[in-house]
């Protein structure tokens, strides 16, 4: 597996972060950059969700029509989806029209509003540990991690669906609660 890249303009990047420009642009400036808040991480956890078994490039693309029919990824707001809104979200071309993933991120705004404490703490109780070894090469990035396995098991006792272990590890690497830019990445 390959190192950091030297791009365009004369960036080294993790090599997935240079292969297109809607890549560049996101890995430059929200992949691994911490996120907090609720609604914030509400949207990170329907996103990974809706992307199991599909390129990222496809839900990064669709972003702004995710956002749009899920009311901002605001819990409060999603919770109150009934069947009308599944039936709506099921024609919107716009967003990947799986009925599962969408009845999963209505049950997990519902399940969202139930936590003690909010989503934030929940989430952010599983972070690396600082001081972890920059990975060098892809090769070095895990897919699961024991943080990601206990995250996805303490989500799904809480009612979330769509959250395995995998899912969980992509989360805490989109959401800062993973560094995993190589080593020679200018993001790191």
């Amino acid at each position: 597996m390959s190192g950091a890249v030297l791009g365009a303009d004369g960036l080294l990047r993790c090599p997935w972060g240079d292969s297109t420009d809607d890549y560049r642009v996101y890995h430059d400036t929200e992949w691994g950059v911490p996120v907090h808040g609720d609604d914030a991480l509400f949207e990170r956890i329907a996103l990974e969700a809706f992307q199991s078994g599909l390129s990222w490039i496809t839900i990064l693309r669709r972003r702004e029509g995710f956002r749009a029919a899920f009311a901002g990824f605001e819990i409060a707001e999603v919770a109150q989806f009934g069947p009308a809104d599944v039936e709506r979200l099921l024609q919107d071309e716009l967003i990947i029209r799986n009925r599962a993933k969408i009845e999963a991120t209505v049950a997990n705004a519902r399940a969202a509003l139930e936590l003690d404490g909010g989503l934030d703490p929940l989430i952010w109780r599983f972070a690396a540990e600082p001081g972890r070894p920059a990975p060098s090469t892809l090769a070095d990035v895990p897919a699961v991690t024991p943080e990601s396995t206990a995250l996805a098991k303490e989500l799904k006792k809480q009612g979330f669906r769509f959250v395995g272990p995998t899912t969980a590890y992509a989360l805490m690497q989109a959401c800062g609660l993973v560094n995993d830019h190589l080593v020679d990445c200018h993001a790191r």
